[in-house]
């Protein structure tokens, strides 16, 4: 970065706009605020060595993902003569250094209800109070966030259907408004920056495709009815724009009240499960319900290899691991169907399946993901109880009764190359049936 110091050359004092799962420089709450104080803001984000460091695939596609919405980003603040201040290391180092370099007076940044990212940001608020800066943080990902929607007796939701209600009436009695962003000049800090390649951070480029940033209005017009068919391009695939904030939830709210009732309440669920996160912790390492600790797990570590694989010998499971293998995305309704696969007929802890996800899915968020596991799992928030056990035959023909899903993921489906069963439909489900209810029962 070539910094342009002031002709008596004293630092300048600036706020600085820490990006993080916001990337977008339109109705951005924490950005808003940032541009209402009277220093120039310096854009920053930290490329977090501590989360990429533990990520195995040296090529993975959601590191390129943000590299390129970060170039993007700064090509339009250039236009300004500014641009995005890119770190490479620990959030406590970077700012350590940035204290040294300039006169910080404040930090704007949207909240992360994350364990890591909580634990992450006390530590930066702790070295910034240390100097008497301010630590500033903003709701942003959620439309409603941990303590917002509770019940008459004050306590968080533990089910989701009186959860949306109070929801949608909160929505109702309130108006969910866009924040204006003013990209002037004379608004943000003035500077060159030289944003680091993806191979300077350890990273290579990747040729999978990621969805586009936009919304197919009659994809979502037709959600309700298309969106339980994997064959059918009847999902938004706007997953990864939610993720990392490329697109604003207020304005993705915005779009489903218009065009499609069912679309918001998957939005509503996003929420939901951010709020459980956020108030029940316990949720990353454990059930939800304490008691679905005690279930036995066979956890046969063959088995979980042949369910990464895609080689289970049931047709629904495998092409649905496949597409997640070779695309990171996987339909929503077959993400139900293997998780189900995996805790109940194979009996194979939800945390496993949930780790393989993290490591797959492009539109990976710990709390969606770890709500969807422990539903699948029946050791969640949900009020169906255990028995709840998805048979892949019968989902297959409801929702791919053509096989036209199956055939394009299994092309040797059908073929003596097509492994055979692993398990027997009837009799995975009543051993499932049998160590859930044992479990319980000595719980």
């Amino acid at each position: 970065m070539v910094r342009i110091p002031k002709k008596d050359n004293t630092v300048d004092k600036i706020s600085i706009f820490w990006f993080r799962r916001d990337l977008r420089l339109y109705d951005n709450t924490a950005l808003y605020y940032a541009l209402q104080e009277n220093q120039p803001v310096l854009p920053l984000f930290i490329f977090d060595s501590e989360i990429l460091d533990d990520l195995k695939d040296k090529s993975d596609a959601r590191v390129n993902f943000i590299h390129n919405e970060l170039t993007q980003i700064d090509k339009q603040l250039q236009k300004i003569g500014s641009g995005v201040l890119v770190k490479h290391g620990k959030p406590k180092e970077v700012y350590k250094s940035l204290l040294e370099e300039y006169d910080i007076q404040s930090v704007f940044t949207n909240r992360d209800y994350e364990p890591y990212a909580l634990e992450r940001d006390q530590k930066i608020d702790n070295i910034l109070q240390q100097k008497g800066i301010g630590f500033y943080d903003f709701k942003d990902h959620v439309i409603f966030e941990k303590d917002e929607i509770l019940t008459g007796g004050n306590e968080p939701y533990k089910v989701f259907t009186p959860f949306k209600n109070k929801w949608m009436e909160k929505l109702k009695s309130g108006h969910i408004h866009p924040y204006k962003i003013d990209l002037k000049k004379e608004n943000f800090y003035q500077f060159k920056p030289t944003l680091p390649s993806l191979e300077e951070i350890g990273f290579r480029k990747t040729d999978v495709l990621i969805p586009k940033k936009e919304y197919d209005e009659d994809t979502i017009k037709k959600y309700d009815k298309e969106r339980d068919f994997p064959a059918k391009n009847g999902t938004s695939r706007l997953g990864i724009h939610l993720r990392f904030g490329t697109i604003s939830i207020r304005e993705a709210v915005a779009h489903a009240q218009k065009l499609n009732d069912t679309w918001l309440n998957e939005l509503i669920w996003r929420d939901f499960y951010s709020m459980i996160l956020a108030n029940f912790p316990h949720v990353v390492k454990n059930a939800f319900k304490a008691k679905y600790d005690s279930i036995p797990w066979r956890n046969n570590k063959e088995d979980f290899q042949k369910w990464c694989e895609g080689k289970t010998g049931y047709p629904i499971v495998d092409a649905g691991m496949r597409e997640l293998n070779q695309t990171g995305y996987m339909h929503n309704r077959v993400r139900m169907i293997v998780a189900s696969f995996l805790t109940k007929h194979l009996l194979i802890d939800w945390r496993w399946g949930e780790a393989y996800f993290a490591e797959k899915l492009l539109d990976y968020e710990l709390a969606s993901n770890n709500g969807g596991w422990q539903w699948a799992a029946g050791t969640g928030t949900d009020a169906q109880p255990y028995f709840r056990i998805f048979n892949p035959y019968s989902q297959t023909d409801k929702f791919d009764k053509n096989k036209a899903y199956i055939k394009k993921w299994i092309p040797e489906v059908n073929t003596d190359e097509y492994p055979e069963p692993m398990v027997e439909h009837k009799e995975a489900r009543q051993r499932a049936l049998d160590t859930y209810k044992s479990a319980l029962d000595n719980a």
